[in-house]
């Protein structure tokens, strides 16, 4: 183990940490159901302290299974400039659910995601789905000076 590097980190301050979620839009959610993990590629866009999702429903969808059985949801945003040899991340944790908002939420802030995307589903078969992850706790970390 003395030929593996090591790099120190530090905490993220608040203001980098908010910068990050402002401005980074895409990260990996994670999701539980009955001791099961499952996680996925989401585009995120952050507003007055929650997370929110677009995502594609379907009949028997897997991701929305596991959203509906999940209370504590965890996203991860991070970054790595190989260049530099620099990086950070940031995890986000706290309760996720569909959103409570009607559909024109999802429309009203199309402009703020990625396009949707589907894999292997006509798409006359999904229905667009936000999710809200309200946030509990929030870890910034980056590569130290």
């Amino acid at each position: 183990m003395k030929e593996i590097e090591y790099t120190y980190t530090v905490g993220m301050d608040d203001e980098d940490v908010q910068e990050v979620l402002t401005n980074h839009r895409t990260g990996t959610l994670a999701l539980a159901a009955d001791g099961e993990a499952y996680s996925i590629p989401v585009a995120y866009h952050y507003e007055d302290g929650a997370l929110y999702f677009r995502l594609g429903e379907h009949p028997g969808s897997e991701k929305m299974r596991f959203l509906d059985a999940t209370e504590q949801a965890c996203l991860v945003v991070y970054d790595h400039d190989p260049e530099t040899n620099t990086s950070w991340s940031v995890v986000v944790r706290g309760p996720v659910s569909r959103s409570d908002e009607e559909v024109p939420g999802i429309a009203e802030r199309s402009a703020y995601y990625v396009p949707l995307r589907v894999f292997d589903e006509p798409i006359e078969e999904l229905d667009p789905v936000l999710v809200r992850l309200d946030i509990d706790e929030i870890t910034g970390r980056r590569t130290g000076d």
